[in-house]
């Protein structure tokens, strides 16, 4: 039996297996359940032949990184390894296992329910990327199953913080982990008929307006935040319509802009009462840095605008400090590498097959930058991620297994 006979006749098996993640709530922030989900993962991959180890973040470097209230939640990374009789060359498959927090009504009840309703299973990381991590047990249990060796040593991290910065998870992982790929597959950015060869960055700052405090009925003696808040803020649409101008065109033809979100969060200072003049105001800015921008040149100019708006603004004082930071990534799909798995998912899905750029970040730039090598974004995808009724289509779960094996088993360096 061929490996796609087998994954067509055990398709249950992935989603037996996404069901059983998905039931393990690995919300971030804080990082709840990372070393049930850890344990499970590392069982998973010890079942399929995979050399397995479990790896805990030292304590000394979750101090420098996490916020104190996330200090009680150990971060661990998973890394399994399977060498192949005669391949000279290794993959590494990545996936991050944390998922954002939920709100709203879900269809079924429980966010972490794992129902599977329609041809679909829902649930909070179905998409984002727990769906990715059964599609390839399922291509790598049925490379097992049926005796297939492949043709590339086979390397598979499950990582932490994603959705947060990475830095515990995938940045940790190629730093400090014994790992030596030559080729990477991030398990998502591309689906479908997509094969993603890079991502947007972003740069997140937090804005504060210091204002000064008065009586609500005096408020000529203090100085509004709230007021001077709202003047930025509006100010930005000037920066928002600079950026609007710049472009670039992707290798599917997506003229693809960079953006501001603001004020996803925002707030007042202590001591806010209906009757007080607000003394402080905060916003946050969320800048998409697009994949050929520098990052060190889109945080300086925004800062700049941010400055320069300030000072037109009566009385208005800022502070901007920065959040986080994830890199953009982007590689000319030349290498035969990206050839391969555009040949993969063409076999499979029998349609044709087109190089994207992710508007989202994913973990690509710590493959392609730091140990830069060939690195490329592929996985079953889904819908409604960060959303309610987050889910994932059953069809493509074993199709991105099916694209998984073929892989492995045509491609040889």
């Amino acid at each position: 039996m061929s490996p796609s006979a087998y994954i067509d006749r055990h398709g249950e098996e992935a989603v037996r297996l996404l069901r059983d993640l998905v039931a393990i709530p690995t919300v971030n922030p804080p990082g709840e359940n990372y070393d049930a989900m850890t344990a499970r993962l590392a069982a998973e991959l010890s079942s399929l032949g995979l050399a397995t180890k479990r790896f805990q973040v030292p304590g000394s470097l979750a101090r420098k990184v996490l916020p104190a209230d996330q200090l009680g939640f150990p971060r661990f990374n998973v890394l399994g390894k399977l060498r192949a009789r005669g391949a000279k060359k290794t993959v590494h498959f990545n996936a991050h296992y944390d998922v954002v927090p939920v709100s709203g009504k879900w269809r079924h009840g429980s966010p972490f329910s794992g129902r599977v309703d329609g041809g679909w299973i829902y649930g909070r990381g179905t998409a984002d990327m727990k769906g990715s991590m059964a599609a390839l047990a399922l291509a790598l249990r049925a490379l097992h199953a049926t005796g297939t060796t492949p043709r590339v040593n086979v390397e598979v991290s499950f990582t932490a913080d994603e959705e947060t910065d990475s830095e515990l998870g995938a940045a940790w992982l190629v730093r400090h982990a014994p790992i030596s790929p030559d080729y990477a597959v991030v398990m998502e950015g591309g689906e479908l008929g997509h094969v993603c060869c890079g991502h947007n960055g972003v740069v997140w700052l937090e804005v504060t307006v210091h204002g000064r405090a008065a009586h609500g009925s005096l408020p000529e003696k203090g100085i509004n935040a709230l007021e001077k808040m709202s003047a930025l803020v509006l100010a930005l649409e000037d920066y928002k319509r600079e950026l609007a101008a710049r472009e670039f065109l992707t290798p599917d033809g997506t003229r693809m802009r960079p953006t501001i979100n603001v004020g996803g969060v925002f707030s007042a200072g202590e001591g806010g009462k209906i009757n007080t003049v607000p003394a402080l105001a905060k916003f946050s800015i969320d800048r998409r840095v697009l994949a050929i921008e520098s990052h060190v040149r889109a945080e300086k100019e925004l800062r700049a605008f941010l400055a320069a708006a300030a000072r037109k603004i009566p009385q208005c004082r800022i502070t901007v400090d920065k959040v986080s930071e994830n890199f953009s990534c982007f590689s000319a799909p030349e290498h035969p590498f990206f050839a391969a798995m555009v040949d993969s998912v063409t076999r499979v899905r029998r349609s044709p097959t087109v190089f994207n750029v992710s508007t989202g970040f994913n973990d690509m730039h710590f493959f392609a930058h730091h140990l830069k090598i060939p690195t490329l974004g592929y996985g079953p995808g889904g819908q409604n991620e960060h959303a309610v009724d987050e889910r994932a289509r059953v069809k493509d779960l074993v199709n991105c297994a099916k694209i998984y094996a073929d892989l492995l088993t045509t491609f040889e360096g």
